[in-house]
Formats: C-alpha cells, sequence, structure tokens
C-alpha cells in the first residue's frame, strides 16, 4: 500500500524543508521504496511507493497531467483491460495505473471514479481553478485523510504526519470513541475534531475554505439475477469469486493469505491454488500464516487448517499465540500511535509474522474479512422473511415460516414479529441486550453519543428496495467502518487486500435471491454448494467457530494487579468517558468467569492503554471537547509527557 501526502497553503507561502523532511521520517515505516515530490510555491505533494506488482515499479508520482493537474494514486485497477480500451487513443495496453488514471480523469472528469473497478485512493490538485479532489473506492478498503484549517488543507493516507505535525492544538472526536467502544465509529470520522476521512465511494472536493462532499457512485437496488436452477447459481458464483481472487493475487512477489482454518480463508486460499498456473496468476507463489492455541478448548483449528494443507501440499506459518484478540497492554510504557487499533501492536507474534513476511518476501496479504457478512454466515431468515412481508407474497411467507419454525424449532409467529420489527423506528423498540451501551460507561457520555454507542440503527423501509437490499447495505457500511479503523501495517509493511469485498461480487450477492445464500438448517448455502470440489470436506461441513472468550479471561486472571492498579487513575475515567467503579465491577465479574461484553471491555481497555500513549496530553487530552481531568489527577505515566504540536519534545 503505497502512501501519499499533500499540504496546500492558500496564501502560497512555501513549506519550510524541515517540515517536508519530517513528513518524508513518518510515511517511510508505510512505504520504504523510493519515492517523489512535487513543490511548488504553497503546495508540496509527496509520494512514498511499496510496489506490488510490474506497473507500479515503472510509475513516476507525483504525475503532472498536460492539463498541469498533479495526481497522486494509491491502489490496483482490477479492470484495466476494460479501461485501456475505452482510452486507447490515449494509452498503451500496458500502460502504469497512474496513466491509465491521468487519461480517465482528464476524458471524463469525475466521472472516471465510478469507472475504477478495484482498492484506491487518489488525490488530484488542480491549480487552474484552485481545487483539490480526494477520492475512495466504492468499498473504502484505502485510507486517505484530510485537514482543512483557515489558511491550509493537508491530506495523507498516513494520519501520523496530521497528527504530529499539525502544528496547532488538536481535540479528541467524542463520536469516534463512542463508535470504537460500540460496533466502530462512522468511516468519516478519526479520532481527532477536525481531522477528516474522505468516505467509500466518495470524492471531497475542496476548494480554498470551502468543502463538498459527494458520492459518485452506489449500488443498484433493482438488480435483479433470476436463474432457473442451483446449478447456473452456483458456476455465477464460482466464476466472480475466482475473478475476485485473481484480481487480488496480481503481484510480481510471492503473496500471504490468512488461512485460519474457516471457510472464508480456506476459500481462498483453495480458489487461489486453482488460479496458480501460468498465464492465469502472475504470483509465483501463495503463502500461508495460520495461527493455533492447543490450550484453547474452543479455538482448535489446526486439523481445519492442515486439511487445506495437505491438499496443497505445502505446510504455511504456524504462530502459537494465546489469542489474536489478546493485544500487547503495557499501559506503564505506552507508545504514541495516531488510532486505538494501532496502540496494541507491539507483541510476540507480531515479530514472528514480520520475520516470516520479511524472509519470504511477501508484499501482499489476503485477508477472509467480510465473507461471513457477505455470504449468509448467520443463519437469520428474517431479511428473507422482510422481502416476502414487504413484497405482499403471502403464500410463500406462509411456506418459508413453516419451513424456518421448523429448522429453528420456534414458533413462526415469533419470526414473523421479528421481520415486521425491522420495519419499525427504532426508537419505538427496546434496544437488545447484545447491542445496549456497556454497563460501565457513564450516564452522561451514553446520553451523548447514544446512535454512536448503538452503532448508528436505521430501520428498513417497507417502500423502495427491497429489505433484504438494504439490509446488505446497512452490513457493508459496518464492515466500511471497521476497515476505516483498521491501522496500516509498518512492520512490516503488508498490502492487504479482501477478496470478499470485491465491487462486482457483491453485486451478483446484492442481486440474487435470499434463499440462494442461506436456507432452513444450511447456512453459506451458495458457498458450500459452489466450492464443493474446491475446498476439503472437513472445512465444508464444520461447524460455525466458536467464539473465543477463555483467553481473555485468563488474561485478566493473569494481569489482575495491574489491572487493579490501572483502574486507579483511568483516564477514560478523567474525561468522562468511563465509571471506574463500574468497570472495576465488570473486570471481576470477569475474572469469575460471569457473562459480560468481553469484546466492549477488551475495547475499552485498548482505548486506555492508546489514551496513555498520546505524547501531547496538554493539547489533546486536557482540551477534549472542553473536559479537564479531575482536580489533583495525574497521568502518570512518563510516555505521556508533553511533547510540541510538531512532535518534537
Amino acid at each position: 500500500m503505497s502512501v501519499q501526502f499533500g499540504r496546500w497553503n492558500f496564501d502560497g507561502k512555501p513549506l519550510a524543508s524541515d517540515y517536508v523532511n519530517k513528513v518524508h521520517a513518518a510515511l517511510g515505516p508505510f512505504a520504504p521504496d523510493r519515492g517523489g515530490s512535487f513543490l511548488r510555491a504553497g503546495i508540496s505533494v509527496i509520494y512514498r511507493p511499496f510496489h506490488t506488482n510490474t506497473e507500479s515499479r515503472r510509475e513516476t508520482q507525483p504525475y503532472l497531467c498536460t492539463s498541469g493537474s498533479v495526481i497522486t494514486w494509491d491502489g490496483r485497477i482490477d479492470n484495466r483491460g476494460e479501461l485501456t480500451s475505452q482510452l486507447k487513443d490515449d494509452l498503451a495496453a500496458d500502460s502504469p495505473d497512474i496513466l491509465i488514471v491521468s487519461a480517465a480523469y482528464q476524458r471524463w472528469g469525475t466521472a472516471c471514479f465510478a469507472r475504477l473497478v478495484g482498492d484506491w485512493a487518489v488525490s488530484i490538485w488542480n491549480p487552474a481553478d484552485r481545487s483539490l479532489l480526494l477520492a475512495k473506492d466504492p468499498i473504502g478498503v484505502r485510507h486517505l485523510y484530510y485537514f482543512l484549517e483557515e489558511r491550509q488543507v493537508t491530506w495523507s493516507t498516513v494520519l501520523d504526519p496530521l497528527v504530529l505535525l499539525g502544528g496547532c492544538r488538536l481535540k479528541l472526536d467524542e463520536e469516534y470513541l463512542a463508535g470504537w467502544l460500540s460496533f466502530f465509529p462512522a468511516s468519516h470520522l478519526t479520532p481527532y475534531v477536525g481531522i477528516r476521512s474522505v468516505p467509500a465511494s466518495s470524492y471531497v472536493l475542496i476548494e480554498t475554505e470551502r468543502r463538498t462532499v459527494l458520492e459518485y457512485w452506489h449500488f443498484d437496488p433493482g438488480k435483479r439475477i433470476q436463474y432457473r436452477n442451483d446449478t447456473d447459481y452456483e458456476e455465477h458464483f464460482r466464476s466472480v469469486f475466482a475473478q475476485s481472487v485473481r484480481r487480488r493475487m496480481h503481484s510480481d512477489m510471492p503473496v500471504l493469505a490468512e488461512l485460519s482454518g474457516g471457510l472464508d480463508s480456506s476459500s481462498i486460499v483453495c480458489m487461489a491454488d486453482t488460479l496458480a498456473v501460468p498465464g492465469v496468476s502472475e504470483t509465483t507463489r501463495l503463502d500461508t500464516v495460520s495461527y493455533y492455541d492447543d490450550s484453547e478448548p474452543n479455538w482448535n483449528e489446526r486439523p481445519y487448517f492442515e486439511s487445506v494443507e495437505e491438499r496443497r501440499d505445502r505446510v504455511g506459518c504456524h504462530i502459537n499465540t494465546v489469542s489474536r484478540m489478546i493485544p500487547n497492554f503495557d499501559f506503564d510504557n505506552a507508545r504514541f500511535s495516531a488510532t486505538p487499533d494501532a496502540a496494541c501492536y507491539d507483541s510476540g507474534e507480531g515479530e514472528e509474522l514480520a520475520a516470516y513476511v520479511i524472509s519470504h518476501g511477501n508484499r501482499v496479504l489476503l485477508s477472509g474479512i467480510g465473507g461471513d457478512e457477505v455470504m449468509g454466515g448467520v443463519p437469520t431468515p428474517t431479511p428473507e422473511l422482510s422481502d416476502l412481508l414487504a413484497r405482499a407474497r403471502l403464500t410463500g411467507l406462509a411456506q418459508q415460516l413453516k419451513a424456518w419454525a421448523l429448522s429453528k424449532r420456534r414458533p413462526w409467529f415469533h419470526l414473523l414479529m421479528e421481520a415486521a420489527s425491522e420495519f419499525v423506528p427504532p426508537v419505538f423498540l427496546g434496544v437488545p441486550e447484545r447491542q445496549r451501551p456497556s454497563p460501565w460507561l457513564r450516564a452522561d457520555f451514553v446520553r451523548r453519543q447514544r446512535s454512536a454507542l448503538l452503532g448508528y440503527p436505521t430501520r428498513l423501509k417497507l417502500f423502495g428496495a427491497l429489505p433484504s437490499f438494504q439490509e446488505n447495505l446497512n452490513t457493508l457500511n459496518v464492515l466500511r467502518r471497521e476497515l476505516a479503523c483498521t491501522a496500516l501495517s509498518s512492520n512490516p509493511p503488508l498490502e492487504k487486500r479482501y477478496p470478499f469485498l470485491d465491487r462486482d461480487l457483491l453485486e451478483y450477492i446484492y442481486a440474487i435471491p435470499r434463499q440462494q445464500l442461506v436456507r432452513p438448517g444450511s447456512r453459506r448455502s451458495l458457498m458450500r454448494r459452489s466450492l464443493r470440489t474446491i475446498v476439503p470436506d472437513e472445512v465444508l461441513n464444520r461447524k460455525r467457530k466458536a467464539f473465543v472468550v477463555r483467553a481473555p479471561l485468563a488474561f485478566i486472571r493473569a494481569h489482575w494487579e495491574g489491572l487493579i492498579e490501572m483502574n486507579r487513575q483511568m483516564i477514560c475515567s478523567a474525561l468522562g468517558i468511563v465509571d471506574s467503579t463500574a468497570f472495576l465491577e465488570a473486570l471481576c465479574r470477569a475474572r469469575r468467569g460471569e457473562e459480560i461484553p468481553i469484546v466492549f471491555l477488551m475495547r475499552t481497555l485498548v482505548l486506555e492503554l492508546w489514551l496513555r500513549g498520546l505524547h501531547s496530553p496538554s493539547s489533546l487530552i486536557a482540551s477534549y471537547l472542553g473536559i479537564q481531568p479531575a482536580p489533583g489527577y495525574s497521568f502518570g505515566a512518563s510516555a505521556m509527557q508533553a511533547v510540541a504540536p510538531d512532535g518534537t519534545p
């Protein structure tokens, strides 16, 4: 994943060379390859590449168009053939991506963004009309942040330089913190007031002090795909899934894939192996990394990922870990990180993976994120029943209610009420227990940030798009929020790619009948039927993976004294977010093995660790929405010593 950075001073004041050098230093760990820069009066654009394919090695960025516009591009174009054919008067067939993007923009303007299929982020500075365009792909895989101030705008795919080199007082964004403590914050937010992220499928137009955010593309709710039999659906799925994996295998270096033993990661690896023939896949080798913990009774993944390894006759990297859910909590020596997600990646597990990646030359990591949500991993009939209810197809509704009632062993009337309740505004319904804000959060904080803490609840509309389509978009938005929170990898750098979040694959899944994905007694029905000759039977027929709860509880018991000490002076408490007494009670309950929202508890610990690692409590924490630490409160940790806004002591 290459990185880009730019600052535009509206008054034309030149940027100090010392500032530019600090930016290069901040970007270096994320993209170590040699890059370039564009410097003019008042404007500085910096590009640091992270090469993953032959095309990127032939690029020169920032790219100066014939029109005078300056473009920086971080991404992968999946429909290169289609675009080069349409732009054949301006391009050669083997043109690098940046030339394709430049030609597309000069031909179609902002309408070109909808034509770019792939994972990408682009910035375009237009000196002629003094404007800046920032855009991201429809799924939001890439990061692109910007900070618009009175006299300047700064943008970057890495958040660190915007925070450390901003030269101004920052405040923490309370809504972002609330989202982190629940179901992820809105994807346009960052932890800092004023610094924003470009939304997925949108572009931001900045003209001096004015900002406009526009959506350039959306999924078509009217698209329908209907076949006569299951076989046609299965063949079509295999085709689009193979295409998605092939696109993400586009690399001139060995590709690394996560292999957890679950259906998602196993399907990616097995499909990739069917494509690993000359002329079909560019990459020379597919490596795998698997995590295991033989002491965890609910997380015995070894038999499943070993069955995949046996089929492909290749053993991957096996990392023995207590649990990937347990980060490295060192509250006394917390270090700065730009986001909470990046605050806890200094661990032995990470060092072992880094050593493997470096020794095997991997630069791309394939991940199965999204498969469970997209392919019907949750066996619920609600979307299908809602469709039938909204279209008043009473006969079909009665048949499906009977089939699902027998499968779920629940009264059909309860299933009907669940489907009907999806159309009722959330304000008239009680909040399900699993979605309620954590009991250790302060009441006034919950009151102010209720929507974020509840996951931005919405209701289905009875008219218009099918309810199942609406539900698909709601699920996609949750995934977008999760991706927006995911920290970039820098030790070592790795470009993450997600085959289940391919635009063409999602369009297909959203257009077929819901009954193809999930059937009574058969979750992931389409996926299992389609891949039965590709994925080992042990994986296809396994039960859903158990949620791991033992390791977090063991961690709490093993570090009890340290957690008690941490609880005495919680920054989360000083900022009015957490009731430390209630949080201690939750820790005690967890230690006793009682049922608590363990994911949210761990998220609270991560947030506390991140706050302790911020370098500038005087400018960040003390000014947080006007809230001052309690009288006599001391931040304590040495890592909390104040620094200047440019990141120097």
